[in-house]
C-alpha cells in the first residue's frame, strides 16, 4: 500500500499581501448574503465524541457540507457569492444590496439584463454555479473534464445550464471556458483557479467558502470548544485550502490552529510546492487520475497558494485509499456518533487522521503536528454522496450490474 507523503512547511514567507481577502468582516459580508437565500440552513457540525475517545483526541468535529441548499456539496457558496459580486460591481451597488428578491426581480434584468457565466469543474462547483445561475435567471455554461460521470453531468444539465464532457483535463477545460467567455458579449469565468491578472473573482469565490467556516466555528463554540488546535483541510487548486486556513488565521491572529493541508496524489501541486521549499508554486499536468475527482487540479490557485505558503504547517499527497478509508469510517461510526455521508473528494481528512493516529509509521508526522489528547481537530466534508454508483463500490464493495 502506498503511503501518504508529507512535508512540513519551510517555506519563506511572503509580504501576505492576500489574507485579508479571507478578513472576518469579508466573511460576514458573504454569510450575510448567504443567509439572504430562502434555501440557507446552517448544515451540520458533526461531534465525533466516540471516535476522538479511541482515537486519544479531545474532540474530532466534522462540518457535514452533504446538506448545503439541497446539493449535496458546499461549492455552491463560493459560486453564488462571485455572481453577486460581480453584479454588484456592474451596477454600481454594494453586496449588502444584492438581496435574493432583487437578484431574482424583474428590476435586476432593466438595470443588468443578463451575464452567460462559464466554468469547468469535476462537477459539485459546476452543479454550484448552474444553479446559482438558475435561480438568478442568469445563463451558464459548464465544461467537464474527461472521465466525469454521467451522474455529475446530468446533475448540472438538470439545473439549466450548457454541459459538456470534453477530452482534456480540468486545467484546460479552465482555458476553454476562459477562451469562450472573452469570446461571448457579456461573458463571465467564474473559477475558483486564479493566475495573474485573473484573482478579482477567484477571492470572491473564496469569501463564500468563508461561510462554510464561520458557520463551523461557530459550532465549535455551541459545543464547549473555544477554538480548534487542528485544521484538517483538503485542497484542489487550494482556494478552499486558502479560504479556511485565511479565515481561521484572522479569526485567531494571536493564536492560530496547526493547519494541515491533504491533495490526491495524484495532482499534488502544493505538496510538490512545499517540497521544493522555495516559495514558488509548482505545476502537476497529465491526466490526474484519482477517485477524489474534486481535487484532481494540478495548477495552484495563486492567491490560495500565497495565504498557505503562509500559514499552512503541512502538506500531504494522500494516495486514493485514504479517501476510501474516510469514507468508511463516516459512513460506520461507533455507537453514539452522528453518521456523516462523505464523498471521495470530502472524506481525505478523516482518512488521514485515523492513519495518523491509529499507525506506528505515521509517529513522526503525528508527534511534529503535536496531536494527542488534548487536541480539538475540525476537518471538512465538502460532499456527499455525489456520484453514488461510486460511493456504493466503496463503501460496501458493490458494483451495480447493468
Amino acid at each position: 500500500m502506498e503511503k501518504i507523503k508529507w512535508v512540513l512547511n519551510k517555506m519563506p514567507k511572503s509580504d501576505d499581501k492576500w489574507l485579508s481577502v479571507m478578513s472576518v468582516e469579508n466573511v460576514k459580508k458573504a454569510r450575510s448574503f448567504h443567509r439572504g437565500f430562502p434555501q440557507y440552513s446552517v448544515t451540520p457540525l458533526a461531534d465525533l465524541k466516540e471516535l476522538a475517545a479511541f482515537l486519544g483526541l479531545s474532540s474530532v468535529s466534522v462540518k457535514d457540507e452533504s446538506y448545503r441548499f439541497g446539493l449535496n456539496a458546499f461549492k455552491v457558496l463560493g459560486g453564488s457569492f462571485a455572481m453577486a459580486k460581480y453584479i454588484a460591481k456592474e451596477t454600481g451597488r454594494d453586496v449588502s444590496e444584492m438581496t435574493y428578491d432583487y437578484l431574482t426581480g424583474d428590476e435586476l434584468k432593466k438595470e443588468f439584463g443578463q451575464a452567460t457565466f462559464f466554468t469547468a469543474t469535476d462537477g459539485n462547483h459546476g452543479r454550484g454555479v448552474a444553479w446559482a445561475a438558475n435561480k438568478l435567471k442568469q445563463k451558464a455554461v459548464v465544461h467537464m473534464p474527461k472521465g466525469s460521470t454521467k451522474t455529475r453531468f446530468d446533475n448540472i444539465a438538470k439545473e439549466g445550464a450548457r454541459v459538456t464532457i470534453e477530452e482534456l483535463n480540468y486545467d484546460d477545460c479552465v482555458r476553454l471556458a476562459a477562451k469562450e467567455a472573452a469570446e461571448t458579449e457579456h461573458g463571465v469565468v467564474v473559477q475558483d483557479t486564479a493566475w495573474d491578472g485573473y484573482e478579482e473573482i477567484p477571492s470572491w469565490i473564496m469569501q463564500g467558502y468563508g461561510s462554510m467556516a464561520e458557520e463551523a466555528a461557530e459550532g465549535l463554540k455551541e459545543n464547549g470548544i473555544d477554538r480548534p488546535t487542528h485544521v484538517f483541510v483538503q485542497a484542489g487548486v487550494g482556494s478552499l485550502a486558502g479560504a479556511v486556513v485565511g479565515y481561521f488565521s484572522n479569526l485567531y491572529p494571536d493564536n492560530p490552529p496547526k493547519f494541515i493541508v491533504m491533495e490526491a496524489e495524484a495532482a499534488a501541486c502544493l505538496y510538490k510546492g512545499a517540497e521544493a521549499g522555495d516559495g514558488e508554486p509548482r505545476i502537476v499536468d497529465g491526466d490526474l487520475l484519482t477517485i477524489m475527482a474534486g481535487l484532481a487540479c494540478g495548477e495552484p490557485n495563486t492567491i490560495g497558494w500565497d495565504i498557505l505558503r503562509n500559514h499552512a504547517d503541512a502538506f500531504l499527497s494522500c494516495p486514493d485509499w485514504v479517501a476510501e478509508r474516510g469514507m468508511k469510517i463516516l459512513t460506520a461510526p461507533l455507537k453514539g456518533d452522528e453518521r456523516v455521508i462523505s464523498g471521495e473528494s470530502g472524506a481525505v481528512g478523516m482518512g488521514v487522521l485515523s492513519t495518523l493516529m491509529t499507525d506506528p509509521g505515521y509517529s513522526g508526522l503525528k508527534e511534529k503536528l503535536g496531536l494527542n489528547k488534548d487536541s480539538r481537530v475540525l476537518m471538512f466534508s465538502t460532499e456527499g454522496d455525489t456520484d453514488p454508483d461510486k460511493y456504493k463500490e466503496i463503501v460496501w464493495g458493490l458494483t451495480k450490474k447493468g
